[in-house]
């Protein structure tokens, strides 16, 4: 499996962004997709997770309401739209894929990308 994540970059405080996911080498509907974020001397985050289908969507609490995850699955793509950005979701973004659970954890993640970095100016 490979993840391929694209469309970080650097936007001022309350602007939009969305990174993106690329998805090859299985069948992409046999996993649920993730991602999560690692800011500079800070462990690593979860942030949003999607279902196989696409009909579940899972945020955490601090991107509730502000953040977007959607999927793809004719392109094998999972998306994050991220608006009303703040400084402090500056961060290193990863997605993750979990054959098993809906990639809430860390710890059941069994395929990372390389992460893309969004930087939030104040």
């Amino acid at each position: 499996v490979q993840l391929q994540a694209s469309g970080g970059g650097t936007v001022q405080a309350g602007g939009s962004l969305r990174v993106s996911c690329a998805f090859s080498g299985d069948t992409f509907i046999r996993y649920a997709l993730g991602w999560f974020r690692q800011a500079p001397g800070q462990e690593r985050e979860y942030v949003a997770s999607v279902s196989r289908n696409g009909a579940n969507k899972y945020y955490a609490d601090i991107v509730k309401g502000r953040f977007t995850i959607s999927r793809d699955n004719a392109k094998s793509t999972v998306h994050l739209q991220m608006n009303s950005l703040k400084p402090e979701d500056t961060a290193v973004y990863y997605c993750g894929v979990d054959s098993v659970g809906m990639a809430k954890r860390d710890e059941a993640v069994a395929y990372w990308g390389k992460g893309t970095l969004v930087t939030v100016s104040s």
